[in-house]
């Protein structure tokens, strides 16, 4: 289920996520507390980061918790299934899935973070320094379901305060990249997934922003060394179709198989590079 914003909640999330992570868990809903990483939290298996961040309430999105939890549940699942990955699983079978601050020192124990809908975010200062820091220490950001022009304007404005465009562009990756190819072959690169919701509204429909989002974009921000730092999945909602396998066997077949083909060719990426 996706969690919209309100102006209250939004101003809520800019205070929240500028805290270390022991004072983020005060005061918020205790289902999502109950997942705020701490230094106990690791213990050498794979766990499903969601990155809180700040929230330019001018963007274009519905903020950090979009999909929360089960994109984070059943893609946790997924990759213990189709993959060797050692994921961690509490006593009661559910994967231990968390979310990292960009000040907190638990971020640099995730391998991987992932932000929801980034046409709403706002780095501060520190923000930008700590993920930067993270990112070049080899550290991996994927941002996934953010949809036309505008969204990408405020997320390109944002990610030049960690990465200046002038040492570090944005480029569109081939689809003979690596990543496409790490477990699954994917020669046309990252499909046009919509939400479960727009798909039904528009009877079948995949941008989300129609014209202004026409065509899907995978485009990449690499280190010196070529190694993918930051993964960027724009006019596409990929993680829906992790979110919402289970409600459509249509749209399970369609869009989930697909999804999950990215994440684990994303996810393994990550790990070995």
């Amino acid at each position: 289920m996706r969690v919209r914003a309100s102006t209250a909640a939004a101003g809520a999330a800019l205070l929240l996520a500028s805290m270390a992570s022991a004072q983020f868990a005060r005061g918020i809903n205790p289902r999502v507390a109950a997942h705020i990483a701490r230094p106990e939290s690791f213990d050498g298996r794979f766990h499903y980061c969601r990155a809180a961040y700040r929230i330019d309430p001018r963007g274009d999105g519905g903020g950090w918790l979009t999909d929360f939890p089960l994109a984070d549940i059943d893609l946790s699942i997924r990759l213990a299934e189709l993959t060797r990955t050692p994921v961690a699983f509490n006593a009661s079978g559910e994967p231990e899935h968390l979310i990292v601050t960009l000040t907190g020192d638990e971020l640099f124990q995730c391998p991987f973070i992932m932000m929801q809908e980034v046409g709403t975010l706002y780095f501060s200062d520190e923000d930008a320094a700590r993920l930067r820091t993270y990112l070049l220490k080899g550290g991996f950001l994927w941002v996934d379901d953010f949809w036309g022009s505008y969204a990408w304007a405020i997320w390109a404005a944002q990610i030049r305060k960690v990465l200046p465009p002038s040492e570090y562009p944005i480029v569109d990756l081939p689809p003979e990249h690596p990543i496409f190819h790490s477990m699954f072959d994917l020669p046309n690169g990252v499909p046009q997934i919509p939400s479960i919701n727009h798909w039904y509204g528009s009877r079948g429909g995949t941008s989300e922003r129609y014209a202004d989002s026409a065509q899907a974009h995978a485009r990449a921000i690499t280190d010196r060394h070529g190694r993918v730092m930051v993964f960027m999945t724009h006019n596409t909602d990929v993680s829906d179709s992790w979110e919402r396998e289970g409600e459509d066997p249509q749209y399970f077949l369609r869009f989930s198989v697909v999804g999950y083909q990215v994440a684990v060719n994303v996810l393994l990426y990550t790990m070995t590079h």
